[in-house]
């Protein structure tokens, strides 16, 4: 196992930020294979995908590094950047997308995991929406039926994670996002439940 001084956990913005989203995009397909997001992914999805974070001047990548080697990512972006997905959500909520910024993915290889690398992720992204003025930060993640027949016996949910960061589910705001499962021939919806804290 790695241990967490031979990571280094730092955050891309700007120009620095393109050249490592073809890595986050391996990444994503890697990790999101796993339970519970089943996501049977392609590149040319995740190209489009991630075009958001090359076009805003305010997104960031947090890369965790091994060496030269992309280990792990999470990315952020004002909310408003994803208006087009999320604002019907957030209708009648009374939080105006300009106040909210937008921890999207964390992705991290297996073996990675248990060294504090995902709280680094949240910090860095936390302190780079707080110097932008943001009030707000949030994520969304996936709801899966307790019954699912592919939900592994072993599986922990990471609730006691998110709200030990101080966020909490906001009740009733859900997005639905469609992607095609492993061994499923068409995409399908999914709910996504949004968590916020305050800055």
């Amino acid at each position: 196992m790695a241990t967490p001084d031979l990571i280094d956990v730092r955050a891309l913005t700007g120009a620095d930020l393109a050249p490592a989203l073809a890595d986050v995009a391996r990444l994503r397909i890697a990790v999101f294979r796993d339970w519970p997001y089943l996501y049977d992914g392609d590149l040319a999805y995740e190209e489009g995908y991630l075009q958001s974070y090359r076009d805003s001047d305010r997104a960031v990548v947090v890369g965790a590094y091994k060496g030269a080697d992309l280990v792990g990512a999470s990315t952020g972006t004002p909310l408003a950047d994803h208006a087009d997905d999320f604002a019907v959500a957030f209708d009648g909520t009374g939080i105006a997308l300009d106040d909210v910024f937008y921890c999207a993915e964390s992705v991290l290889l297996p073996e990675y995991r248990g060294l504090g690398i995902g709280h680094r992720f949240f910090d860095i992204r936390e302190a780079h929406a707080r110097r932008l003025g943001f009030s707000k930060c949030c994520f969304c993640g996936v709801v899966r039926p307790a019954d699912h027949p592919r939900r592994p016996a072993s599986y922990r949910p990471l609730d006691d994670f998110w709200r030990g960061r101080g966020y909490a589910p906001l009740q009733g705001v859900v997005a639905q996002f469609k992607w095609k499962d492993i061994g499923q021939a068409d995409e399908t919806a999914k709910p996504l439940q949004f968590w916020i804290k305050d800055l």
